[in-house]
């Protein structure tokens, strides 16, 4: 992408590599309110690889800077690893057929954002993503106790921290995504 370019300058190569399934595009919303896609601006979006293989083959990251940890990917895995939970989620519609509705969430004006909101059979979960266990979620923390108390929203947080549940979120550990959001009910019909 070049700097200053607007979504109408890529809108058909970007359609292209989502129908071909090779991309997600997530696009922000407004209100965390059922159902999100009444709330969604397609104009605003995220763009997310299919595969996170795939993320780092086109970043030149090499297997060993992720796996140990080096500096030069410190940088990068917060991007890599809300990459993985966008796949993890998504992946469920291909068990079920049943698309999942997958947002973002940012306040005009404000560095407030939520790296997703996802929109099951019975409820919005507004869902932080952190790469390590430095956990401070700040901006989640706002969102559901202050920006959108009158919702009753839970919120979760995906780390590298074990399970715990607080009043007002959750904490999962990353390699259990896909089985949380499969029990919440995003994997199935029902």
């Amino acid at each position: 992408m070049k700097k200053g370019a607007r979504a109408a300058d890529f809108e058909k190569a970007l359609q292209w590599l989502a129908d071909a399934g090779l991309i997600y595009l997530i696009a922000r919303v407004s209100i965390p309110k059922e159902p999100l896609k009444f709330y969604a601006d397609e104009s605003a979006f995220k763009v997310y690889l299919l595969d996170h293989g795939l993320l780092a083959c086109m970043t030149g990251a090499r297997s060993s800077e992720m796996l140990i940890g080096m500096d030069v990917f410190s940088e990068f895995k917060g991007a890599f690893t809300e990459n993985y939970v966008v796949t993890q989620i998504k992946s469920l519609e291909l068990h079920d057929e049943m698309d999942k509705n997958v947002f973002y969430y940012t306040k005009d004006g404000s560095t407030m954002e939520v790296d997703f909101l996802v929109q099951g059979n019975s409820r919005v979960v507004p869902t932080e993503v952190k790469a390590e266990e430095n956990v401070k979620a700040k901006s989640l923390r706002n969102f559901i106790n202050e920006e959108f108390e009158n919702y009753h929203l839970k919120g979760l947080r995906v780390s590298m921290k074990p399970y715990i549940d607080q009043d007002w979120m959750e904490n999962i550990p990353l390699y259990s995504t896909e089985a949380y959001f499969r029990q919440e009910g995003l994997g199935t019909d029902e």
